[in-house]
């Protein structure tokens, strides 16, 4: 057997290689995230006015333009939407997504995946994994809160073909239910939350509603002012149900006593979403004279598997029991 001799590397082709290399002092380079580079993640909310008129119509949560990424995204991992379908009209919801939940805020519908049928009404949630454009069609107005991965999957330059969780239904019934066993559960006023993390068998590891998103349906009684938290997912928050008086406090750091230093307030709307970026410290409070209900949608199944939650509570309550 011959062996062709080796030829020496072309100067082109190394020239080609070298043009976009570049080289920084780690001081300019090793925290990135700064305006004008890599834009933070900033507080943004939306009222519930984008879905109560109009016509069935994708409203998305976009914030791509801000974020120096494609859109439409919410934040570089999430893409958050609101789903208005008429009664008698149908709506498909198509993205390039390991992950798409969907929440009912109202009306009742059906959807039709992968060759199977889902009734589905408000209150409902379900999850489906990476497959076919799910149809949904609304019996009557509806509005869903539609959450996916796509915008992850944009900036790793791949697409979505290997379903990694089973297609999932929560029912509103259902959790209502285990709501009702939670509120009358003394012990559950000693921890951070009075909350439901929904969850799948398949993934036994991170107890989540998927491998990368997180879901929680949580309550915030009368007068309850809850302890600060944090964590490194971004949160998009949709607001269920509330009364004037219902709000959330924001901010990087905790002062001496454990509180949010120099918060931001973000009124609550029903119907509404907003943004709580990652790693900012926040307390929901309800000075109402009712419960008020919200869902926060996180990335948090990927930082999990990661191991880079990094969730911290103040004020000496745990978020588990």
């Amino acid at each position: 057997m011959t062996q062709a001799p080796m030829q020496p590397d072309s100067p082109v082709l190394e020239s080609t290689w070298q043009a976009k290399s570049q080289v920084f002092d780690y001081r300019q380079a090793a925290n990135p995230v700064r305006p004008g580079l890599t834009e933070p993640l900033r507080y943004h909310q939306w009222g519930a006015e984008l879905h109560q008129s109009g016509p069935t119509a994708v409203v998305p949560l976009d914030l791509s333009a801000e974020l120096g990424c494609s859109g439409p995204a919410t934040s570089p991992g999430l893409a958050a939407h609101f789903l208005r379908i008429l009664a008698g009209e149908g709506l498909k919801a198509a993205a390039n997504a390991t992950s798409s939940l969907f929440y009912v805020l109202q009306g009742a519908g059906e959807l039709h995946w992968g060759g199977q049928q889902l009734a589905w009404s408000a209150g409902d949630l379900f999850v489906l994994p990476a497959g076919e454009t799910p149809l949904l069609q609304g019996h009557q107005d509806s509005v869903l809160y539609w959450v996916h991965d796509g915008p992850l999957l944009t900036h790793l330059g791949v697409e979505a073909t290997l379903p990694r969780f089973q297609a999932t239904h929560y029912p509103a019934a259902l959790l209502q239910r285990e709501l009702d066993q939670l509120l009358a559960d003394p012990t559950a006023a000693r921890s951070n939350r009075l909350s439901l993390l929904l969850a799948n068998s398949d993934l036994p590891q991170s107890r989540t509603v998927t491998h990368t998103l997180w879901a929680m349906l949580g309550v915030v009684p009368p007068g309850a002012v809850q302890p600060p938290h944090r964590h490194q997912s971004v949160a998009l928050d949709l607001i269920i149900d509330c009364d004037p008086g219902c709000y959330t406090v924001v901010g990087t750091e905790l002062n001496a006593s454990g509180q949010i230093a120099n918060p931001r307030r973000i009124d609550w709307q029903s119907g509404g979403a907003f943004i709580t970026p990652p790693g900012h410290w926040h307390s929901h409070v309800n000075t109402s004279d009712r419960m008020a209900r919200l869902m926060p949608i996180q990335d948090s199944g990927l930082h999990t598997y990661l191991r880079s939650l990094d969730i911290r509570f103040a004020g000496g309550l745990q978020g588990d029991a």
